[in-house]
């Protein structure tokens, strides 16, 4: 069962909130171990059209602007981005790729930045939030999956029997949380105390990005690390 974000924000910040919903976009500001942080989000399942892309992004050049180094929390709960010829004319891949850049300077500010998906996650609705925080984590229901297998079939042209076959030993192939956990696009999978993890992971937040160090550590992703280790050398100093 699904957690309404409602219940989510409540657990996560018990010392009080002002988050609040408008047509499935989430914002507000908590109080968190003593300290202000801003919450960005999506609920109802939001297909992230130009609309809400555009707010996320404000939002975050707001924190920017007017609070140096806050802290910003966003959940997330997404079933991608909208699919509507009007978004495609009106370019919604680069006001995705902007939110993308917001969030990233964010980061660059040293404004720690954490992602909960509590619901759904899916495509570039979650590339673009989660996935560019510090760190990204999940609750145990959550549904994380960038492409489900009937698409990936008639895309790669891979039967789909045999993708399902694959996706039972290949978190690569597989939707979930713990398969993503594996891959190590998400940190850990919250339960229990949700505010007092919320802390230790803004404590732990870090800029580097280790999720293919963390997916080769837990067998979900044997070669992205070493790839990139390889370019790397191969590049050597700038």
């Amino acid at each position: 069962m699904s957690t309404d974000w409602k219940t989510l924000a409540a657990s996560l910040f018990p010392d009080g909130h002002t988050v609040v919903e408008q047509d499935d976009f989430l914002t507000g500001t908590a109080q968190l171990d003593g300290d202000a942080v801003t919450v960005i989000g999506t609920t109802g399942h939001a297909a992230i059209g130009v609309e809400i892309a555009l707010l996320q992004a404000q939002a975050i050049l707001a924190t920017v602007r007017q609070h140096p180094q806050r802290s910003i929390v966003i959940l997330i709960d997404t079933q991608g981005q909208r699919l509507r010829h009007r978004d495609e004319m009106l370019g919604i891949n680069s006001y995705m790729a902007h939110l993308a850049k917001c969030i990233d300077l964010a980061r660059r500010r040293q404004h720690k930045i954490v992602g909960l998906v509590y619901d759904q996650a899916l495509s570039g609705g979650f590339i673009t939030s989660g996935l560019m925080a510090d760190g990204c984590y999940a609750l145990p229901e959550a549904t994380i999956r960038v492409m489900g297998l009937a698409a990936m079939a008639r895309i790669t042209k891979v039967p789909e029997a045999r993708l399902t076959e694959l996706a039972k030993s290949n978190p690569v192939f597989a939707p979930g949380a713990v398969n993503y956990l594996q891959m190590g696009g998400v940190e850990a999978i919250w339960q229990a105390d949700l505010a007092q993890q919320l802390v230790q992971a803004l404590h732990q937040s870090s800029p580097q990005d280790r999720r293919s160090a963390a997916g080769l550590q837990r067998g979900g992703r044997s070669l992205a690390w070493t790839v990139t280790q390889a370019v790397i050398d191969h590049a050597g100093p700038p």
